[in-house]
């Protein structure tokens, strides 16, 4: 992919990441982030999203090139960087963002496999959203379980492009956002930042480790 190319797309991901934030105040509330965080107030970085949708925007195009999903993938991340401030806002992922996600990641990846002649890359993804979905129930209905259906219904969602990278991308897809996760929950146990009972967000788990299976696919 070319320099130009390359800088068009970051600007895009700007543009994405300067309206992420009135996006995502649609489906907060201060009542619901007081709950979900008591007595803590929000940082603001105006300059924080535009720079990390640049990056998310950047790298995917690296990493999936010529794909003619490419526009499918950067969709599915613009939706899943409000998806990540709401979830990190007040502990939610909304069912009406969760299916704009679905539905622009399943309709632009059959369009997609139509053009390119590759329907098995749409099965594969499928597939993969299958496999996502079904692990993840799995481990929501376990014993104690802290994860949430919105969390179940991301990680089928995320499987759609996941499954089109193939499988060693799907299955990087799966382990990655828990590695992220538990470590992080390590980290903030030892700083004494949380406690054994405090729930905390995957969504954004999930988002990353999907990212950077995409990435290193």
């Amino acid at each position: 992919m070319s320099a130009a190319a390359l800088v068009s797309i970051a600007l895009l991901g700007a543009l994405v990441g300067l309206v992420v934030p009135p996006v995502s105040r649609r489906f907060t509330t201060p009542d619901a982030r007081s709950r979900a965080f008591p007595g803590r107030q929000p940082v603001r970085r105006p300059w924080g999203d535009p720079v990390v949708a640049a990056s998310v925007f950047v790298c995917l195009a690296v990493a999936v090139g010529d794909d003619p999903a490419l526009p499918v993938f950067l969709a599915v991340a613009a939706v899943g960087l409000v998806l990540a401030r709401v979830d990190l806002a007040c502990l939610r992922l909304p069912d009406p963002l969760a299916l704009v996600a679905g539905t622009l990641a399943l309709g632009g990846l059959t369009a997609a496999a139509l053009l390119s002649g590759t329907p098995g890359r749409l099965l594969g993804a499928l597939g993969g959203a299958a496999v996502a979905g079904l692990a993840h129930v799995l481990l929501a209905v376990l014993p104690g379980s802290r994860l949430g259906f919105g969390d179940v219904k991301l990680a089928a969602v995320l499987g759609l492009p996941l499954g089109w990278s193939g499988r060693d991308a799907l299955l990087a897809g799966l382990l990655l956002p828990h590695l992220l996760h538990g470590g992080l929950v390590l980290g903030l146990l030892a700083a004494r930042k949380v406690h054994r009972n405090t729930l905390l967000p995957l969504g954004p788990a999930l988002l990353a480790g999907a990212w950077l299976a995409v990435l290193l696919d």
